[in-house]
């Protein structure tokens, strides 16, 4: 799957409180209509036409908005960054909304979200920080990534949490950790996307601990 992160602000607004309570991302462009099956040379010929082949904001924007209408794809995955929070969402399908195509709201372009999980960003690991800080409003990960990496990028063990994980581990019977494994190999072999993830992150969780206590 393709990774992206899109900031919070579009169009001039701050959006996310939007984007979680009715499931969706959009990029602010007013002013070029439905671009549902318009093609990446008449995107540009729209753009061009509404900022001027010479303004410096059209690359820029042609850039942006082509990510957003052509490159993401349902099911790919997105990362908005909130502050201190990180939201976690599975994309839907390009739509547009004709109300929204206006200066006032700008906010027409949409695709729809499943948010699946929120995170601190101390969480995170270090390998998507520099993704979460890009300039650009809306941007792809550099290259494919798998649902178990990211799953692993999304898990930072602290040293609270490992004191932790070691006090209670001690009063765990061997034989029942080792039950607990099993049942999480499995789960790694599941269709459900979700519980794979799930069984990633524990197992990844177990591994950081184990390797501490080594």
């Amino acid at each position: 799957m393709k990774l992206f992160q899109m900031k919070p602000a579009q169009a001039g607004k701050h959006r996310m409180a939007s984007f979680l309570d009715d499931n969706f991302v959009c990029a602010g462009v007013a002013g070029i209509g439905d671009l549902e099956h318009v093609s990446q040379v008449e995107l540009v010929a729209r753009l061009a036409q509404l900022y001027g082949p010479e303004n410096a904001e059209l690359g820029r924007r042609v850039e942006e908005l082509g990510c957003f209408v052509h490159d993401m794809q349902d099911g790919d995955y997105i990362l908005i960054a909130d502050g201190d929070a990180v939201h976690l969402g599975d994309l839907g399908d390009y739509y547009y909304v004709d109300r929204y195509d206006n200066e006032e709201d700008g906010g027409c372009h949409r695709r729809g979200v499943t948010w699946l999980k929120g995170y601190d960003r101390s969480e995170m690991r270090e390998e998507l920080l520099p993704f979460l800080e890009e300039p650009h409003s809306v941007s792809r990960y550099g290259k494919p990534v798998s649902k178990e990496q990211l799953a692993s990028w999304l898990v930072r063990t602290t040293s609270m949490d490992r004191s932790s994980q070691n006090e209670g581990s001690s009063a765990v019977p061997a034989h029942l950790v080792g039950e607990a494994l099993s049942i999480l190999e499995a789960a790694m072999r599941s269709d459900d996307a979700d519980r794979r993830v799930r069984a990633a992150i524990a197992i990844l969780q177990y591994a950081g601990q184990s390797n501490l206590n080594g």
